[in-house]
C-alpha cells in the first residue's frame, strides 16, 4: 500500500499544505442556487474541494414512524430518519450541473455515496474521489465497492474503534484501492474540542500506515489548526452560506469569512511546523549583530593585561562571544585598544 494520496494530480500528505474540504451536505436547504453560491464561494475562500452527499432518504433509511426509525435527543430531536434525509437530500439530477459548474470555475468536486447506486452516479460523473461518511465506515460491502473504482478514497472514522477501522482499511485495500486517507472524526454535531483527543492522528498514522486527516465538528478552526501540527493533512469542515440558515446543518458549519480563515491560517499553521533545524534563520540574519559580545571598556596600551575591569559583554555582537570571557582575563593586548572598540583574537595574545 502506497502512501501517496493525491485529488487531481493535487498531492496531499505531511508535506504539502493542508487540503482542505468543504462540506456542503444538506445546506443548500433545498435550493439549486445556494448550491451553487456554496460552491462558488469555496473556491472564493481558498478551499481546494468541495463535497456533496449523495443519497435519497430510500437509499438511506426507511419511511417508517416506528421507534428504531425515531431521533431522539441532539440537533434532530424528534424527527424520523426520513424526515431528515427528505429535507436534507441532494436531489441527483443536480449533481451533473452542480459537478460541471465546479469544474467550470476549476475548483475539486467530489462526494460520500450512501449505497452502490449513489456510486455509479458519481461514476457516471467521473468523480475524482470518494469519501466514506463515519455512519457508513462500518459498511464493508459499500468500501468495497467504492474501492472496486480505483479512485482515491477518504474514509470518516467517528464512532469507529480501532478494529472497526482496521477492517475498513483492509476492505479498501484488499478491494484494490491504492490511494486511502483516513479522517480522525467525532460524530457530534456541534461536537466539543475535549472530545477529539488530537494526539490520536499521530496514532493512526503509526497503526495504519496512511496520511490522516481531520473532519472538524467544532464550531470554529481551533481545532482543526491544532491538528496540523498533531499531523493531519486533510481537513474537512461543513461549509455555508449563513448559519442562521435554519437547515439540517447550518449552525454547525463555517461560513465564508470563517472557511476563508481556516484556508489561510491553516497554511500558515503548517508553513510554520517546517523541519528539525536549530540553524540560523533567514530572518534572524539582519539580528545576529544585536547579540552580545565581549567590548573593550577602556583604553589599553600594548603589553597591558586584561583584567575584570577592561572588558564587559555589551550589544552589539561583532567582538567575541562572551563564552571567552575567562579565557581571556589574565592576556595581553598585542597592540593599543581605543575603549568601546570589539575584541578579536588578533589583539589578543595567544
Amino acid at each position: 500500500m502506497t502512501k501517496n494520496f493525491q485529488i487531481n494530480n493535487r498531492p496531499i500528505g505531511t508535506g504539502y499544505p493542508p487540503y482542505i474540504i468543504a462540506e456542503m451536505s444538506a445546506n443548500h436547504n433545498g435550493n439549486i442556487d445556494n448550491a451553487f453560491k456554496i460552491i462558488e464561494l469555496a473556491k472564493v475562500c481558498g478551499a481546494d474541494a468541495v463535497k456533496m452527499q449523495t443519497y435519497t432518504p430510500d437509499t438511506i433509511t426507511l419511511n417508517s414512524t416506528a421507534p428504531d426509525f425515531q431521533i431522539h435527543g441532539g440537533l434532530w430531536d424528534g424527527r424520523s430518519l426520513y424526515e431528515l434525509y427528505e429535507q436534507a437530500y441532494t436531489p441527483w439530477d443536480w449533481h451533473k450541473p452542480l459537478f460541471d459548474h465546479a469544474r467550470k470555475i476549476g475548483i475539486t468536486i467530489f462526494s460520500s455515496p450512501f449505497d452502490f447506486t449513489a456510486v455509479d452516479l458519481l461514476e457516471n460523473l467521473n468523480a475524482p474521489a470518494y469519501k466514506i461518511a463515519s455512519f457508513e465506515a462500518i459498511d464493508l460491502p459499500l468500501i468495497k465497492y467504492v474501492a472496486s473504482t480505483s479512485k482515491p478514497m477518504i474514509i470518516s472514522t467517528g464512532m469507529a474503534d480501532e478494529q472497526e477501522i482496521a477492517e475498513a482499511v483492509a476492505t479498501a485495500r484488499d478491494g484494490g484501492c491504492t490511494e486511502l486517507a483516513l479522517l480522525h472524526c467525532v460524530s457530534g454535531y456541534p461536537a466539543p474540542a475535549h472530545d477529539y483527543n488530537l494526539r490520536t492522528i499521530a496514532d493512526m498514522q503509526t497503526r495504519f500506515g496512511v496520511p490522516i486527516g481531520l473532519s472538524d465538528h467544532t464550531l470554529d478552526n481551533t481545532t482543526a489548526m491544532v491538528s496540523i501540527a498533531m499531523g493531519a493533512c486533510i481537513i474537512e469542515k461543513h461549509f455555508t452560506l449563513d448559519r442562521n440558515g435554519g437547515g439540517a446543518d447550518d449552525s454547525f458549519s463555517l461560513e465564508p469569512t470563517d472557511l476563508t480563515n481556516l484556508c489561510k491560517d491553516s497554511k500558515t499553521a503548517w508553513q510554520s511546523l517546517g523541519c528539525v533545524d536549530y540553524g540560523r534563520k533567514s530572518s534572524e540574519i539582519g539580528n545576529v549583530q544585536f547579540r552580545r559580545s565581549l567590548y573593550f571598556v577602556k583604553d589599553m596600551q600594548k603589553g597591558d593585561v586584561i583584567d575584570e575591569t577592561c572588558v564587559r559583554s555589551v550589544r552589539p555582537g561583532f567582538g567575541l562571544a562572551p563564552k571567552f570571557f575567562d579565557e581571556i582575563l589574565g592576556k595581553k593586548v598585542l597592540c593599543d585598544i581605543a575603549k568601546n572598540t570589539a575584541t578579536s583574537w588578533e589583539v589578543i595574545e595567544k
